[in-house]
């Protein structure tokens, strides 16, 4: 089990962040490299493959999530309750790696609030905020 799978209860192919680095009480920065063998490619436009833009804002939640459970080590699963502001500024493209820029704006008992910049090099690809409530699953 990787890093990620650790920190995330995420698993391929809904699995979108690759890496942490620069985790912090402010925030996180995270990357997801995309490759043709994405699954959305084939049905996402498949003569011009494009990464869809709500994927890129779950790609930015996934990492906000996955750096605050690295942080704190905290129980339970995040589940997004709203999103706004989004915007979309560039297509990413197989082949593109994404550098996730997390800014943890409100940590308070089950309530998250996040915002982020998904960046290919210099270049915005698109920018969010989110809100998350955290939950403990029930055992079945």
């Amino acid at each position: 089990m990787n890093e990620m799978e650790q920190l995330l209860p995420h698993r391929a192919p809904f699995l979108f962040v690759d890496r942490l680095e620069n985790v912090s009480e402010e925030g996180v920065v995270g990357y997801r490299k995309y490759t043709l063998d994405d699954f959305f490619f084939k049905g996402h436009f498949p003569e011009y493959p494009v990464v869809p833009g709500v994927l890129l804002v779950e790609a930015m939640a996934q990492c906000g999530g996955a750096g605050l459970k690295k942080l704190r080590n905290e129980e339970g699963l995040f589940f997004l309750a709203s999103i706004e502001k989004a915007k979309f500024r560039r297509q990413v493209v197989p082949g593109d790696e994404v550098r996730m820029e997390i800014v943890n704006e409100r940590i308070s008992g089950m309530m998250i609030k996040q915002r982020g910049k998904a960046f290919v090099g210099d270049e915005m690809a698109a920018e969010a905020s989110w809100m998350c409530i955290m939950k403990t699953p029930e055992a079945n």
